[in-house]
C-alpha cells in the first residue's frame, strides 16, 4: 500500500499511489490511513488522481477513514479520475464529501475559509 503524507498550509495531503482501491487493499487503506493522520491537522485531503478504480470495498474504506476523523476533522477528497468519479456520483457519496479538482485549489479554498 503505497501512501504518502505531507503537511501543507494547514493541511495534510495524502497521496494515494496506486491505481486500484479496491477489495484487495482496502484494509491496508485504512490502517496506513489510521497512521498518517496521527499527526496534527484541520483537514486532511486525500489525494486519488492516480486511482483509476475503486470498488465498493475502496468507497467503504474511503467512508470509514471519514468517520474515524469526524467531528474533529474533515476528509476532503482530491483529484478523483472519471472513473472514480462516476462511484461516488452513482451512490451519492459526491454529496457527503467535499471534492476539489487538485490539491493547489483545495489549499487555496482552505486558505480562504481560514481568514
Amino acid at each position: 500500500m503505497n501512501l504518502y503524507a505531507e503537511a501543507r498550509a494547514g493541511a495534510l495531503v495524502v497521496t494515494v499511489d496506486e491505481e486500484r482501491l479496491d477489495a484487495a487493499i482496502a484494509i491496508r487503506f485504512k490502517d496506513r490511513m489510521r497512521e498518517v493522520t496521527l499527526q496534527p491537522s484541520q483537514r486532511v485531503l486525500l489525494d486519488l488522481s492516480r486511482v483509476d478504480f475503486l470498488d465498493s470495498s475502496g468507497l467503504g474504506a474511503v467512508v470509514a477513514v471519514m468517520k474515524a476523523l469526524a467531528p474533529d476533522r474533515a476528509l476532503e477528497l482530491v483529484g478523483l479520475t472519471p472513473n472514480v468519479e462516476r462511484v461516488f456520483r452513482l451512490t451519492r457519496m459526491d454529496s457527503v464529501f467535499t471534492l476539489h479538482g487538485d490539491v493547489e485549489s483545495a489549499l487555496r479554498k482552505g486558505m480562504r475559509h481560514a481568514g
